[in-house]
């Protein structure tokens, strides 16, 4: 039977991460509620090893069996999204829509591992060698990948580029 101070040191770290994960899932999957049953699933895990994982690193531990199980996800229900126009009529009229709103609908079109690695990295500010052990996926897979991701997001985003250059 568990303590009410492992219930309680369960519920203080869920409490102080839990937005800042369910962000991280958000820019993995693009959709707010597969966002949440991703974060949730995770601290049903987490929950269930709590009392092994309490004393290193639980949040490590999260991270790594959201974005694996992100991973699963698309690899089982991968589909596309059929678009009402395509995407050159849609990027024509964004000039009044928020940079932010721009930028994740330009990370919701890379492919799944080039935008976990891309939310890895320079979201949730993590290694290269962190982001590969998380993924399961060498150090080498990590840079192309976000190399790949980087130069797909300029040509997704060339609106972008420009407000940087006008500050």
């Amino acid at each position: 039977m568990r303590s009410e101070s492992v219930d309680s040191d369960f519920a203080a770290f869920v409490q102080a991460r839990q937005h800042r994960l369910l962000r991280s899932a958000f820019l993995v999957c693009g959709d707010h509620h597969l966002a949440e049953d991703l974060l949730q699933g995770a601290l049903v895990k987490l929950a269930l090893r709590w009392e092994r994982v309490r004393e290193g690193d639980p949040e490590a531990f999260l991270r790594t069996v959201m974005y694996r199980d992100a991973v699963s996800w698309w690899r089982r229900f991968h589909r596309e999204t059929p678009r009402g126009s395509p995407p050159e009529t849609e990027a024509a009229g964004r000039e009044d829509v928020p940079s932010r709103l721009v930028f994740a609908d330009a990370l919701r079109r890379l492919p799944p591992r080039q935008r976990a690695v891309l939310v890895l990295r320079y979201f949730d500010d993590l290694t290269e060698a962190r982001t590969a052990e998380i993924l399961g996926v060498t150090v080498g897979t990590v840079k192309s990948q976000a190399s790949a991701g980087l130069r797909k997001l300029r040509e997704l985003m060339p609106e972008i580029g420009e407000m940087a250059e006008r500050g």
